[in-house]
């Protein structure tokens, strides 16, 4: 899966390090769904050992999840003996441990990345305050001193770990999900097949609109305003999981109008041959990975007007706030197709300065 928590780790590995990872026993399987697995230790498909540590057994589970504490955490950092620990989100009380391990030998580099903002995090008073505030705020602000580099993932994680945390701007370095950026020749044959494989021909133009996707991402907003307009070329394509929350309004629109189809959950090898395929990558609502993946796959792109989207925007797509602006946009399309292979480029030269794992990963080996 593309997440950024596994891409890290398969570059490092093409890079020549050792990697180790030591994670919780929560795992994300295949249709998107939350599952939890027995401790264990193994050998990735990438070629890293795994470590799955438990919860706490003297917390409630339900409590446990949130305060993410890990028994025998210290022990295993001391077996490994790391030159470099990235603590993949700020938001657990064993990022305690590992600046007790940076504090008792010298050298060890930390980097903290953030994932957490107003959007997904501190939702009620209970999780603002007592967790976020309270907790998590306190042992990142303990830790500081030992961390190298906070690294959000996007501009409201920034703000939310300098405004509400409280931390120093000269420890915060932007740090964006990234991606593997598609070469000239594989995109051209992942391009050809996929759109030969979805019967798609070469005056059709396929929009897509992928993930997890619930009410936030606004797929059924996105599907009203691809139906208002009726040009024949254009085709909308959903790859993911749908929830169950939206799922009958979803097929619902997907029956009225023929040009929508659903692909269902895709492998991250199949969502990167659909990236190549579309020629419009469409995000009007929440944040997703699959953004990104999708400009490194050369996709002009519709994403929500909001700060943390801005900085993937630059004369490759359109940012719109709205269904109305949506609509606009899939209007515009078909007088608008001999532009798309200009911000198709423009796309792949933004990923290769900004998003690239070979670029990201060699940031924490500095």
């Amino acid at each position: 899966m593309a997440y950024q928590e596994n891409e890290l780790v398969s570059q490092n590995l093409r890079d020549g390090h050792d990697v180790i990872v030591i994670a919780s026993t929560e795992q994300i399987q295949s249709n998107g769904t939350l599952t939890y697995s027995r401790p264990m230790r193994y050998r990735g498909t990438d070629g890293a050992m795994v470590e799955r540590l438990p919860y706490a057994a003297i917390i409630p589970h339900r409590l446990a999840k949130k305060v993410r504490s890990y028994p025998g955490l210290y022990d295993k950092l001391v077996s490994v003996a790391p030159d470099v620990i990235l603590f993949h989100g700020a938001c657990s009380t064993s990022l305690l441990t590992a600046t007790k391990y940076v504090r008792r030998n010298a050298g060890v580099k930390l980097y903290v990345d953030s994932h957490e903002d107003f959007v997904n995090s501190a939702r009620n008073a209970w999780s603002k305050w007592g967790l976020h505030f309270a907790l998590y705020r306190t042992v990142v602000k303990l830790s500081l001193p030992y961390i190298e580099r906070v690294l959000p993932v996007s501009v409201s994680c920034l703000e939310f770990m300098r405004d509400f945390y409280g931390v120093p701007v000269d420890k915060i370095e932007f740090f964006p999900l990234g991606g593997h950026v598609v070469n000239d020749d594989d995109y051209a044959l992942l391009r050809n097949s996929a759109r030969s494989r979805l019967g798609l021909s070469s005056n059709e133009v396929m929009i897509l609109q992928s993930g997890k996707l619930d009410r936030s991402k606004k797929l059924i907003e996105a599907l009203q305003a691809f139906s208002a307009q009726r040009d024949a070329r254009l085709r909308f394509a959903i790859a993911g999981h749908v929830h169950s929350s939206i799922e009958p309004e979803v097929r619902s629109l997907v029956r009225r109008d023929d040009r929508i189809r659903e692909l269902g959950w895709q492998s991250t090898e199949q969502l990167q041959a659909l990236l190549c395929a579309a020629d419009v990558y469409c995000q009007p609502g929440t944040q997703s990975a699959t953004m990104q993946m999708a400009v490194c796959c050369r996709c002009p792109i519709i994403l929500d007007d909001v700060p943390s989207h801005r900085p993937y925007l630059n004369k490759n797509g359109w940012l719109v706030s709205g269904r109305d602006q949506l609509q606009a946009v899939f209007s515009n399309l078909p007088r608008n197709v001999g532009s798309l292979p200009a911000m198709a480029t423009q796309s792949h030269q933004l990923a290769l300065r900004m998003l690239d794992y070979r670029l990201l990963a060699a940031r924490i080996y500095r």
